[in-house]
């Protein structure tokens, strides 16, 4: 249970609606990071036709991977697309949350600088993260790994770019998607009273990510209401989730976005796909981007890694 202390601290914290450029400045802080010079980086970019979508691979070093394959096999890889709403933060800002994944699951992280909401509104990112699965996947990038080898993920906003584009890879046929994971995702399409999940009303005031910054962040993203009804808006809306990569999905305790994750968790298993779900004991949604000494995030670390390495 939260103290009174740190929920009378939440709730300050829990304000009103989303002004775009106050959000973004308030995020790009995350860029004063010292740590920054210390990563094993490289950028490169991907094309979304005539768009040159920007991608940053952070490398992990020889000990955090396993010693035998370190010299026989390249680095596994993993595709990342960061949160913030489909309006805020960027690469730049999710640098040390890159580096620290690149090191603590051994796997070569590529993150993808997709464009923002509201400029480019959806499809626009799902898009740009979509070109560089492609790029990924069909050997278009300079990293020699198969299908096996590489596991989309996402975190948020992050999370609804991941399962979209796994849900568009599956039927589009240009490349097979075998595993992806899920950190708190946003698949769902209402944050207000009419939303069917509990945690939006338990847990959509006072705990930073709220029920009304949700639907600011929707109302941003969508081009028009009708892409509130469209799966690849909403992948929770998916009727056919046959044939879906192997999945794991991290959801927080004191989130307002802790349900959907976990019903489209279910219903990936009901429709015959594996699954492992786990929801994180106290935590805030966002918490992903703590330091590592968190207990939290080395908790879902435990949980990733111990999700690659198992065979499917």
């Amino acid at each position: 249970m939260l103290s009174k202390t740190m929920r009378a601290v939440l709730h300050a914290l829990s304000y009103g609606n989303i002004e775009v450029e106050s959000a973004r400045r308030l995020a790009d802080l995350k860029r004063l990071d010292a740590m920054r010079i210390f990563l094993k980086k490289l950028d490169a970019k991907v094309y979304n036709g005539d768009h040159e979508v920007p991608i940053r691979l952070y490398f992990p070093t020889e000990e955090s991977m396993k010693e035998e394959n370190a010299k026989k096999h390249p680095a596994p890889v993993m595709l990342f697309f960061h949160g913030g709403g489909w309006v805020t933060e960027s690469v730049e800002n999710y640098d040390r949350v890159c580096a620290r994944m690149a090191q603590s699951t051994g796997h070569i992280v590529v993150s993808v600088e997709y464009r923002l909401a509201p400029e480019y509104r959806f499809p626009t990112a799902l898009l740009d993260c979509y070109a560089a699965a492609r790029a990924l996947y069909t050997g278009l990038l300079p990293l020699s790994v198969s299908a096996d080898q590489i596991t989309v993920t996402g975190d948020s906003a992050g999370g609804n770019l991941a399962a979209a584009v796994a849900l568009m890879a599956r039927d589009r046929g240009e490349f097979t998607i075998k595993r992806q994971i899920l950190i708190y995702p946003a698949l769902n399409n209402c944050y207000t009273e009419e939303s069917p999940y509990p945690s939006v009303q338990e847990n959509g005031s006072g705990y930073l990510l709220t029920a009304v910054k949700m639907e600011d962040y929707l109302n941003l993203y969508q081009s028009s209401p009708a892409d509130r009804q469209n799966p690849y808006f909403a992948p929770l809306l998916e009727q056919d989730l046959r044939n879906m990569p192997r999945t794991l999905v991290l959801t927080a305790e004191f989130d307002p976005l802790r349900d959907e994750g976990e019903a489209y968790a279910r219903r990936l298993e009901e429709a015959g796909n594996d699954v492992e779900l786990h929801r994180i004991p106290e935590a805030l949604h966002g918490f992903f981007a703590l330091g590592i000494k968190f207990l939290h995030v080395q908790e879902s670390f435990r949980y990733m890694n111990d999700f690659l390495k198992r065979e499917a």
